[in-house]
């Protein structure tokens, strides 16, 4: 091997351990790409779902991370604003993950603003009948601040604009949902 060879090996491992820590999202309940299924479908606006978040897990935080927050987002809702189905600001940087309907459990200290339906908590998928899939967006953010400073009345405008300002990584999963 001759040491441009040798330096090309070496920046694919430096690459792969690079991309091998960097910070992630991980469901045991969706996937990148794929359908969302009932559970994660509203109750009401005309859909008949269980209206639970779902099960995340996120990992390798980048360093200086002092909070997390969650969003839900779908940028296909017929609205020219997209809708936003859950934001959930504050939790600590000890925690590494939500079960499945955690909405309703949250860590100490953790916020959930107002959804596009107009209340707090995971408002679960609802897209117009006949509607192609829609992308819905399952965010966990790294954020350089200890909080937010929202509360239940907090718009997701509002929370994506404190994300914005104080992130350090985020890591999406984006799964589809059409009735």
């Amino acid at each position: 091997m001759n040491i441009k060879q040798i330096l090309c090996v070496l920046s694919l491992g430096v690459s792969f351990i690079a991309q091998a820590q960097s910070f992630s999202l991980t469901s045991d309940d969706i996937a990148q790409g794929k359908s969302l299924t009932q559970r994660e479908v509203f109750n009401g606006f005309g859909c008949d779902g269980a209206n639970l978040s779902p099960q995340l897990s996120w990992r390798n935080p980048p360093a200086g991370t002092k909070s997390y927050a969650i969003t839900v987002f779908d940028p296909d809702a017929p609205t020219g604003s997209g809708w936003w189905h859950w934001t959930v600001a504050n939790l600590p940087v000890t925690v590494t993950s939500l079960p499945r309907g955690a909405g309703s459990n949250l860590p100490v200290g953790a916020v959930q603003g107002r959804t596009d339906y107009g209340q707090a908590g995971f408002g679960g998928v609802c897209p117009p009948a006949g509607d192609p899939p829609h992308h819905y967006q399952f965010t966990v953010w790294a954020l350089k601040v200890d909080s937010l400073p929202v509360d239940a009345q907090a718009s997701g405008a509002l929370v994506g604009y404190l994300l914005n300002a104080n992130v350090l990584a985020k890591a999406t999963i984006t799964s589809t949902y059409q009735r």
